[in-house]
């Protein structure tokens, strides 16, 4: 897992645009990704983000990269809490749910499909999407919109803006704690 990849699919993650970004990496070891883990988190922490490894198997791992305190004002909303306990989430705590929806990306056969709360998509999408099985939508981007499509398309912009301009401010040599933007007190 590199710097490299890291701006790569996480930009809008490391620029406080978006709480939560995922991607898999090649990963061989558990002891190396957890030291390239524990390595990142050295930078990241202190800027209010954190990577967490979700799955590794058949050597890949998932890498979760999140903002928190982001993450538990998202999950907070009433409707966000209303599909998490529709799908028999534990109440209230996020690192607990993001225990739980790693365990099921580890066990379960089917996806679940509420990890897009967990990225920071609009509850409304996800709702869309999980009730409308992948079907019906407005406008597909990074995720499928089933809500405010004006507002999401924006989104997709800011997103696409933010990763090439990640990308290319890391191949002029800034590195990933420069680009890591802090989190703003709330």
């Amino acid at each position: 897992m590199s710097e490299e990849m890291l701006i790569r699919y996480c930009a809008p993650t490391l620029a406080g645009i978006k709480t939560a970004s995922l991607f898999t990496c090649p990963s061989d070891s558990k002891e190396e990704l957890r030291e390239q883990i524990r390595s990142a988190n050295r930078q990241l922490l202190p800027r209010g983000i954190r990577l967490l490894p979700l799955r590794q198997q058949s050597g890949h791992a998932l890498i979760y990269m999140y903002r928190p305190k982001r993450l538990e004002r998202d999950l907070a909303s009433q409707k966000a809490e209303a599909i998490l306990v529709r799908a028999h989430y534990p109440a209230g705590d996020p690192q607990r749910r993001l225990a739980e929806l790693s365990l099921r990306l580890r066990q379960f056969h089917e996806f679940p499909h509420e990890i897009g709360l967990f990225l920071g998509y609009p509850p409304d999408d996800v709702e869309g999407f999980i009730e409308n099985r992948a079907k019906a939508f407005k406008c597909p981007g990074y995720w499928k919109v089933y809500g405010d499509e004006e507002k999401a398309k924006a989104q997709f912009r800011a997103i696409s803006t933010c990763t090439a301009c990640y990308c290319r401010c890391y191949i002029h040599g800034m590195s990933l704690e420069k680009l890591a933007v802090r989190e703003k007190a709330s």
